[in-house]
């Protein structure tokens, strides 16, 4: 029997550049349900949950139908709000949970089915995450590009916000890839991971997957087609717009 596949999407009212963004409006609808929605077109998928520690976003997402799951606000991470949520769901330990970032309303279901599969074919994987080639060299240098260097098995060495790796003899080139913010743990990895203190890495990069590579948990790197915008400012938030109206 085929393990539950549950998506959990981490959402917070509070942010530095752009306070409320997940109940932004988006073409007449807040942005947290265009996520929601799409989560739900993943063939894979059994439910979906949105998980949070603010009312509003709550009564937002019981609004258009959805479900939510109230959370602590002490979490150090996504992952760790996903890990109380996934507690209070009951979720069975051979479940696979995936994290889709609400901020990322025009991800393509089919990248959920990508997440999933190294979990679904392999039991001793742990988790898993999409990456995306670099075609956009600006991305390149860009810190709020995470880079991932990995191996001949597809098992993440290292993810970074500066350039990895670094090219030193001229008349070499690299191509470079970029995380993609979408994850799926084994729900009995979540429990561990809770556990795992802040690494070193983790804090200086302000990357939480680095926790589980300083730790020697394997991260599975799936290269995805797909890429995808993130919202991090009003800015962005104009070009999803766009972009779903066919302006651009």
């Amino acid at each position: 029997m085929a393990a539950q596949v549950v998506c959990i999407i981490p959402s917070r009212y509070e942010s530095s550049r752009f306070p409320g963004k997940p109940l932004a409006d988006l073409c007449g609808k807040p942005m947290i349900q265009h996520v929601y929605e799409r989560v739900l077109q993943a063939r894979c998928v059994t439910f979906a949950a949105v998980a949070t520690d603010d009312q509003r976003i709550f009564q937002a997402v019981s609004a258009f139908g959805g479900r939510a799951v109230m959370t602590a606000s002490r979490h150090r991470s996504g992952t760790d709000r996903i890990a109380e949520a996934v507690e209070a769901l009951g979720l069975a330990d051979d479940a696979i949970v995936v994290n889709i970032q609400g901020d990322q309303p025009l991800f393509e279901p089919v990248q959920v089915d990508e997440v999933v599969g190294p979990l679904s074919d392999d039991p001793s994987i742990p988790m898993s995450t999409l990456i995306y080639r670099i075609v956009r060299d600006e991305e390149i240098t860009h810190p709020n590009a995470v880079k991932v260097v990995f191996d001949a098995r597809n098992d993440a060495l290292y993810f970074s916000r500066a350039t990895i790796p670094f090219v030193r003899d001229r008349g070499l080139a690299a191509d470079y890839y970029k995380h993609h913010g979408i994850y799926a743990y084994r729900r009995s990895f979540l429990r561990t991971f809770t556990t795992l203190p802040e690494g070193v890495l983790e804090r200086l990069e302000a990357l939480e997957q680095l926790r589980a590579l300083e730790q020697g948990y394997r991260i599975r790197v799936v290269i995805t087609p797909h890429d995808s915008v993130e919202v991090d400012t009003p800015e962005e938030l104009a070009r999803v717009r766009r972009i779903l109206l066919g302006e651009e």
